[in-house]
Order: C-alpha cells, then sequence, then structure tokens
C-alpha cells in the first residue's frame, strides 16, 4: 500500500507557468520589432529553431559548462547566426534582454492550476526547478502563483547545487517539508528529468504529458517505472485520490 500523500510538488514551466506559449510570443514580437530577413522567416522553424537553442544551452548551464548569463548569449548568437548577425557578449545580452522583456508581457498561468490547487487542498505545495532562484522566484511573483505556493516552498538548482533528475534536489525538498520521500509527489512535463527522476529518488513521479505527444516507447517506460501519465493537472486529485 502507498504512503499517504502529504506533499505535492510541481515543476514551474511548462508545468504550471505556460512557459512554451510565452517564450513563442516572445520570439514574434522581438523578430517583429528587429525586422528584415529575421522577421520574414517562416514562424514555425524559428520557434523549433530557438526552443532546440534553449533546450542545447540551458542543459550546458546545468551541467557547469556555462554560467547563466552564458547560456543566454549563447541561445541569442545561434538564433542570429544563420542570417549572417555576429554578437560579442554586450550585444548579444542586450539582445537576449529584448526577448525578454516581451516573453515576460505575455506570462501566464496554465488554466488548470488553480482550480488543481484548491482540489487538493489542504496537502501543501512547492516547486522544484532546475534555474536560478532568483529568476524563478521573481517569475513566480509575476505570475501570482506566491498567493498559493509560499516562495519558501521554491526548491532551485542553482540555490542547492544539483538538478533534476538527481536524486539529490528531490530529497532535499522531501526534507524541507519534514515528510519521506514516499509521502511527496512530484508531477512534471518532462518524462525522465521530471517524473522518472522522482520515482528514482523515492517520491511518486507524475508525468504531465499537455500536448499528448507521448509515443508508445515512452508510455512503456513510464508504466515500467511505475510513473502515471495524465493530460491535464485536473487530473491530478482523482489520481492521488486513488481513483
Amino acid at each position: 500500500m502507498q504512503p499517504v500523500v502529504r506533499v505535492v510538488l510541481f515543476d514551474l514551466d511548462d508545468t504550471l507557468f505556460a512557459h512554451r506559449e510565452s517564450v513563442e510570443a516572445g520570439i514574434r514580437a522581438h523578430r517583429a520589432a528587429i525586422g528584415g530577413a529575421l522577421a520574414e522567416a517562416d514562424a514555425a522553424d524559428e520557434f523549433a529553431r530557438w526552443h532546440a537553442l534553449e533546450e542545447h544551452h540551458y542543459h550546458r548551464y546545468l551541467a557547469g559548462e556555462l554560467d547563466f548569463r552564458g547560456q543566454r548569449r549563447e541561445r541569442a548568437r545561434g538564433f542570429v547566426a544563420p542570417y549572417g548577425i555576429e554578437l560579442d557578449d554586450e550585444a548579444a545580452q542586450a539582445w537576449f534582454e529584448g526577448f525578454l522583456a516581451q516573453y515576460e508581457r505575455t506570462w501566464a498561468l496554465h488554466a488548470d492550476v488553480r482550480d488543481c490547487l484548491a482540489s487538493l487542498a489542504p496537502r501543501r505545495f512547492g516547486i522544484i526547478t532546475n534555474g536560478e532562484l532568483g529568476f524563478q522566484t521573481a517569475k513566480i511573483r509575476g505570475l501570482g502563483l506566491d498567493a498559493l505556493i509560499p516562495l519558501e516552498n521554491v526548491v532551485a538548482s542553482g540555490e542547492v547545487g544539483a538538478a533534476k533528475p538527481d536524486a539529490r534536489i528531490f530529497r532535499i525538498a522531501a526534507e524541507r517539508f519534514g515528510v519521506a520521500p514516499g509521502e511527496a509527489c512530484y508531477v512534471g512535463d518532462r518524462l525522465h528529468t521530471d517524473a522518472i527522476g522522482a520515482a528514482a529518488a523515492g517520491l511518486r513521479g507524475v508525468w504531465l504529458d499537455r500536448r499528448g505527444t507521448a509515443s508508445p516507447e515512452q508510455l512503456a517506460e513510464a508504466a515500467a517505472a511505475g510513473v502515471p501519465v495524465i493530460r491535464a493537472l485536473s487530473e491530478l486529485p482523482a489520481l492521488l485520490a486513488g481513483r
């Protein structure tokens, strides 16, 4: 019999916060402001390329190859390079800050977040995020999420020195709440980084596949790891109630 879940922990980006949608809106507005060939390129291709650069360089930052500002500069350089544009450090930082201003204008929670948390009360809530604590807490405040999840319940990899899927960051979060890992559930949008990583650390890992893009192989891998798969946070209360 599984222990009672007393604490529910969440990933932030693309789980609670509609990160992908804000990125696409930010890139769209920033490209239009810059103009020229960059603004005229195919939008879908450019979004896909930006996401690939984000994935690559952010993981270089998590691995310690780049600092936080450095990974931002590399993303900016990589994005404009096909257009023959070269950016020094100052110009790359300025380019990224221009994108960031557009990105921040569209910050929003996913529509199912508030109802999910209300349905899960009186359980306690927290966030485990791969990133710098300062930037992520600013995002949480900007979203108004700090009214639902206290900032002291945020565990960031930049603060604790371990990044998901390292078991240490999940166990640190459980320790902060004073619960055993098995008494905590962790929900995230990445199968390995979030759900399987949490399960390997002894938590109840749940994979949130919002876009319904899971392959048969991924679903089989989730099942083998004992990881339930949901399509929306509205499914989580029933899952934790055993229904």
